[in-house]
């Protein structure tokens, strides 16, 4: 075995992970119109099975929670039949792979979603902003609906039928997307949920939402089947900081430990570093850093016991075999960013392993 403990085993909740290293969500928009997940998205990530653990890019628990152009959704029959050939596609390679289910929230728009779908949020507070559409280009988020207290409940369930899908389909576990200013994350920061009943106004209102989640989820597919990625410091889709909000994050590092497996935190270094500290003391499970990191970086985090695991975004994009370039200390490429969100296979399944170039 190596010396560097970032390629020792590691235990995640039931499972066992080859290494330390984690390939991190990225939306990359590869589905068909009709949020099913395709071929080239099996190839993809097989390709990137040598990863200790692959998280899925965004999936969308229903209809309304699928406000981006060609992300797959996880709500039919159709998109459950197709994560299978992706499942398999990892576990034929010997991967661990978890489904991220992403509630878009407000930063949706109706030109993306299926029909019927509708655009809700914990406040009628329209996002600053734009997002892409295939039809019309990049257009203004709209006005949310304000979701209703039965509305809430009926999300939760949504969640609930999507972890239970991401089981039938051969997923490992699910993370559930509380990150970048979509649903979840909605709840959690008042600069978007002005509400004054019990899912806003308090601190521990503010984190009712997600908590319940996770324990309606954990009740039917096992908390060692689940984890929760967070960004207690980011910003966007409008997202603004304020240092009062670390409580409700402080909050939930105490409560979390009770419903999910794992915690994934983007880091932003020593602006986050305290925030990150108070996880590590006080959640009693996993940790997954993420944010920016080298090598040399991830191996200093992982030996100083700062985290146990540390997810790569855009490397894994390039370098689909990623593990064994750090192994190797082999030179990395670079991910050409026009073709992140295009349809296609060009900048997707096409960048070579080391063997193949």
């Amino acid at each position: 075995m190596p010396e560097s403990q970032l390629f020792s085993t590691a235990q995640l909740g039931a499972i066992e992970l080859s290494n330390r290293i984690v390939m991190s969500p990225m939306t990359r928009s590869r589905a068909t119109v009709d949020h099913v997940p395709t071929e080239a998205m099996a190839v993809y990530y097989a390709q990137r099975a040598s990863a200790g653990l692959i998280i899925t890019e965004g999936t969308g628990p229903s209809i309304n929670g699928t406000g981006y152009a060609r992300i797959p959704g996880i709500w039919n029959e159709e998109q459950i039949l197709a994560w299978r050939t992706v499942t398999e596609a990892v576990h034929d390679r010997g991967g661990k792979i978890f489904l991220q289910l992403m509630h878009t929230g407000r930063a949706s728009h109706a030109l993306n979603m299926p029909e019927g779908g509708l655009i809700v949020a914990p406040s009628a507070i329209q996002a600053k902003g734009s997002i892409q559409t295939d039809q019309e280009g990049l257009q203004a988020f709209a006005v949310p609906n304000e979701m209703t207290e039965g509305e809430i409940q009926d999300a939760i369930k949504e969640f609930v039928q999507a972890a239970t899908n991401a089981i039938t389909a051969g997923f490992d576990g699910v993370e559930l997307h509380g990150a970048n200013g979509y649903l979840i994350e909605e709840f959690i920061r008042p600069s978007s949920n002005k509400r004054t009943d019990a899912y806003g106004g308090s601190t521990e209102n503010y984190a009712r939402f997600l908590l319940e989640v996770a324990k309606e989820i954990a009740e039917v597919i096992g908390k060692d089947r689940l984890g929760v990625k967070l960004s207690p410091y980011g910003e966007g889709n409008d997202m603004p900081y304020d240092q009062s909000y670390d409580e409700i994050y402080k909050y939930l590092a105490d409560q979390l430990t009770e419903h999910v497996t794992y915690v994934h935190l983007i880091s932003k270094g020593e602006e986050t570093q305290a925030l990150e500290s108070y996880f590590r003391q006080h959640f009693n499970g996993t940790l997954i850093l993420n944010g920016g990191y080298t090598k040399e970086k991830a191996e200093e985090d992982i030996a100083k016991n700062n985290t146990d695991l540390i997810s790569f975004g855009q490397l894994f994009i390039a370098n689909p075999d990623l593990p064994e370039r750090f192994l190797q200390n082999a030179p990395l490429a670079e991910a050409d960013p026009t073709t992140f969100y295009t349809p296609g296979e060009k900048g997707y399944t096409d960048y070579p392993k080391m063997d193949e170039e």
